[in-house]
């Protein structure tokens, strides 16, 4: 424990620094992953023929290793943060294409055809009835991809991205356990704070549905 808080007062700027980078890295695979996912999660619930396909593709990429995923995007995006958010953008957009699918699926038909008889457009159908239905699931989906998306950014360190995981990195080459146990914990701490707050947001939604 002592060694934990030497460490945290002695590199303070340094982590400080990179936590930001982390945050940042993380939060465009957030952005990105969201944007994309709530697009193609709403694409297969309209269209259910193709959710077996883009659900059954994004199962397949969520099989492969975190690691050999970024040893496949070195050749097309380098290294660095490019290819780091690439690779977390990609593990961000099975939770969110799920839940947005199931979600939106799971509406009471009846709800539906009562907005279509008043005269809903298929675009106000979907922003105004929908979405709104099926926040509650989108959220927990959300959730789940932030904690994910903010635990794997640690691995940014090896492809030469910033991030806490070059603290990891650097701690495990040099045998500095204390090192590797800060960076660790502030990883972790990052995800358990997000999660709480996404959660409470999550308990305001509800509590405003119902």
């Amino acid at each position: 424990m002592k060694a934990l808080i030497q460490i945290f007062c002695d590199r303070f700027d340094w982590f400080s620094a990179l936590t930001i980078q982390h945050l940042y890295i993380s939060g465009i695979a957030i952005v990105i992953a969201t944007m994309i996912g709530l697009l193609l999660g709403v694409m297969i619930a309209e269209y259910k023929n193709t959710s077996k396909f883009v659900l059954g593709f994004c199962n397949v990429i969520y099989t492969i290793p975190s690691i050999s995923l970024l040893g496949f995007l070195l050749p097309l995006s380098g290294i660095g943060n490019t290819t780091a958010v690439i690779a977390l953008t990609v593990y961000g957009l099975l939770p969110m294409i799920r839940n947005t699918f199931t979600g939106i699926d799971t509406i009471d038909p009846d709800i539906i055809e009562a907005a279509k008889g008043m005269g809903c457009t298929r675009f106000q159908l979907i922003y105004k009835v929908k979405l709104p239905l099926a926040m509650i699931v989108i959220l927990a989906g959300f959730r789940n991809m932030v904690v994910m998306t903010i635990a794997l950014a640690g691995i940014a360190s090896y492809i030469g991205a910033g991030g806490l995981g070059t603290a990891i990195y650097r701690g495990i080459t040099t045998n500095n356990m204390a090192m590797t146990v800060a960076a660790s914990l502030l990883i972790a701490l990052l995800a358990l704070f997000l999660d709480a707050l996404i959660g409470a947001f999550e308990k305001h939604i509800k509590k405003t549905v119902n």
